[in-house]
């Protein structure tokens, strides 16, 4: 008894007129349809294919493109040649569902903290949009800076490591940070206490994953910078909030009666995203009690470079001397955000599970970007760059709060405070500032809800609104549409009235 072959499937089953006018080579189109066709099961295993002459006059192309086709798509496996028979496909590639159709696919479960990284998923980001805080200035005048460093970098100039790094970071920068940190944040280290990350937020989560285990206590500012309570939960912290007065962080409203915790997030130079400093009595109280209590400090140092250097404090890592401080700074917010590098100065018996967890997690930072970071410190380009841009930042600071207090002196109530990225404007009692946002935000406006950064102690309702990164005439119109949003929707802001 012999096998008879089933007979051919015409190409109009399995594949569109292929479009001539389209810059996708007739070639790659013939392919992809045929592997659609096979992947979906409209042709099934077995079936063959019309031979090369008969489908290049069937679809009007030269036999060479068939043949090198049904060549390619056999070395993938989708089909296979048989003696007398041309090419018939290989083998099943879906399942015995009906074409067209497939089976609910089986779950595939995750780890407890990928499932917790559900949460956190980011949404795409276009153009930043006033008053959306963390953007820096970029002028042109920095921009040739950094095009004759990078220029000067890749022409062999300046030593580049092309080939894979030290995961620790550069040890010339390293030098170079360590020798900035300690004249401008009193920070005491040698660049061995070091680790280039790529932000502050890989430097947190580099420390959850080398101090916490599940379970463990971590105390954080309430308020809290929202990136920094994610990272701590996704590594199963327990989160304890702990109020922050008109003086920041106070240790001694945590819960003095519960173990002490593992570690204590803190934003002392500038809270974060009220604003104030933690003074020196305070700051020498927390540090007592972390040595005491053998607690981890966690120093987030996000922008103190944007206050007037007269009036900053000493880090908490300068004036630590139980090496318990973990102090993070980052260049991203004080150049551009996408440049992404950070660091961390460590306590030295820290340093080398840091540099493991960050060898494992993405092996090293840029060489590039190190070398010419490098160079833009080295040359004085970068402390200058901080005093142009502090300047230019409290500028437009005032410029906001004269707006807004022209425009809306009477809806809103902005404070003073110390010059840096952003400030908070105070809604009346009894709004709710998470309407007033999403009314903005309709407006194309972002403002920050006061209250997406609180975790338990109730707060008056306010707007983080950021200045850094977006020019004069574009704030002047988003105060003037901010205005007129709330008030027209003043009803609706009213928390009685939205709850209704």
């Amino acid at each position: 008894m012999t096998t008879r072959s089933r007979p051919a499937a015409p190409a109009t089953l399995w594949t569109t007129r292929l479009d001539r006018s389209s810059p996708i080579p007739l070639s790659r189109q013939l392919a992809g349809a045929l592997r659609r066709a096979i992947g979906e099961g409209r042709i099934g295993a077995g079936a063959r294919l019309p031979s090369t002459r008969a489908l290049a006059s069937e679809l009007g192309v030269a036999r060479s493109t068939v043949v090198g086709v049904f060549e390619q798509l056999a070395a993938e496996g989708y089909i296979a040649g048989r003696a007398g028979s041309g090419y018939v496909v290989a083998a099943p590639l879906t399942d015995d569902a009906p074409r067209g159709r497939s089976k609910l696919a089986l779950p595939r479960p995750l780890s407890r903290h990928g499932e917790s990284l559900r949460l956190y998923a980011p949404a795409p980001r276009g153009l930043p949009r006033p008053f959306e805080p963390g953007h820096a200035e970029v002028d042109s005048r920095f921009i040739a800076t950094w095009k004759r460093l990078s220029a000067r970098v890749l022409s062999g100039r300046s030593r580049l490591a092309w080939g894979y790094g030290d995961p620790q970071g550069e040890p010339e920068l390293r030098r170079a940070i360590a020798d900035y940190l300690a004249a401008a944040r009193g920070v005491r280290c040698g660049p061995e206490q070091i680790v280039l990350t790529s932000g502050t937020q890989q430097g947190l989560s580099l420390a959850a994953r080398v101090l916490i285990d599940p379970g463990d206590a971590a105390w954080v500012e309430d308020p809290c910078y929202r990136a920094a309570f994610d990272i701590l939960r996704a590594a199963e912290a327990e989160i304890v909030p702990v109020p922050v007065d008109g003086q920041g962080l106070d240790i001694a409203a945590g819960p003095q009666r519960r173990q002490a915790p593992r570690l204590v997030y803190t934003t002392p130079s500038r809270q974060y995203p009220l604003g104030m400093a933690m003074p020196l009595a305070r700051r020498v109280a927390l540090l007592a009690w972390a040595a005491a209590a053998g607690v981890w400090v966690i120093e987030d140092d996000y922008e103190s470079e944007f206050q007037a250097p007269g009036r900053m404090l000493p880090s908490l890592q300068g004036l630590d001397r139980a090496g318990r401080v973990i102090y993070l700074g980052t260049f991203s917010k004080l150049l551009f955000p996408s440049l992404r590098l950070g660091y961390a100065v460590l306590p030295e018996d820290l340093v080398a599970p840091f540099v493991a967890a960050r060898h494992l997690a993405d092996r090293q930072s840029s060489a590039l970007i190190q070398a010419i970071m490098t160079d833009f410190m080295l040359d004085g380009h970068f402390t200058r760059h901080l005093k142009r841009m502090r300047a230019r930042y409290a500028e437009r600071q005032h410029f906001l709060t004269e707006q807004m207090t022209r425009r809306m002196g009477g809806l809103l109530d902005i404070r003073p405070v110390e010059s840096g990225m952003y400030l908070t404007a105070w809604l009346p009692e009894g709004w709710s500032d998470l309407a007033a946002a999403q009314s903005l935000d309709e407006a194309g406006i972002v403002a920050v809800p006061l209250s997406s950064f609180t975790l338990e102690t109730k707060r008056e309702p306010g707007l983080v609104l950021g200045y850094t990164g977006h020019d004069e005439a574009a704030m002047a119109r988003a105060v003037e549409r901010m205005a007129q949003v709330l008030e027209r929707q003043t009803g609706l802001i009213n928390r009685s009235k939205v709850e209704l």
